[in-house]
């Protein structure tokens, strides 16, 4: 994961970089999972918005309580300037993260929050997409496992194809202005 830091903060500092035509490694790819509303949903948005990506908790009290605001943020930002990004979680918690306590959860940070659940050979895939790892770091006695998981914000065109990387300790006018300028041919 240390590479696609390094690599997420060039992209975010080099102007040479970030005008390169693709990612220099490969993540992404087709997923199906349950969204809140237990409809079934695709890495392709329905409404054909760009999409800002995360794996975690609908509720957590770690690095999503910065990150899932984070996106919030970045959404409300971009929105000002005509461009529609749709911000999803995907979990790393099933158990946790139900299709009933998902929504109530995410609402909190803003209206149009999509959280994805699915069986665990269904987020495996998505998870295998974005090589995302995750692993039981201890045992909370009133929230049960807590899992260590990434912590970028991966930028989806509406087809679902990664466009860049957000680093989640860039400030939200930073990741506002790295988001417009990648999806802003999106919405």
């Amino acid at each position: 994961m240390m590479r696609y830091s390094l690599l997420a903060a060039l992209l975010c500092a080099s102007p040479a970089l970030a005008d390169q035509p693709s990612l220099p490694f490969n993540l992404g790819g087709a997923f199906e999972l349950t969204d809140q509303s237990g409809a079934q949903r695709t890495q392709v948005d329905p409404a054909g918005n760009a999409q800002l990506l995360f794996f975690g908790y609908a509720n957590c009290r770690e690095i999503c309580s910065a990150a899932l605001p984070l996106m919030a943020q970045i959404a409300d930002a971009v929105a000002a300037q005509g461009i529609a990004v749709t911000p999803v979680m995907i979990t790393v918690d099933p158990a946790r993260d139900t299709v009933a306590a998902m929504g109530p959860a995410l609402k909190q940070h803003h209206s149009d929050f999509i959280g994805l659940t699915g069986t665990p050979d269904q987020l495996q895939v998505a998870y295998d997409a974005y090589q995302i790892e995750t692993e039981e770091v201890f045992f909370d006695p009133e929230y049960g496992p807590v899992y260590a998981h990434g912590s970028f914000l991966y930028l989806l065109d509406a087809d679902g194809q990664l466009l860049t990387l957000v680093p989640p300790v860039v400030s939200p006018e930073a990741a506002a202005g790295i988001v417009a300028k990648y999806a802003s041919g999106q919405s």
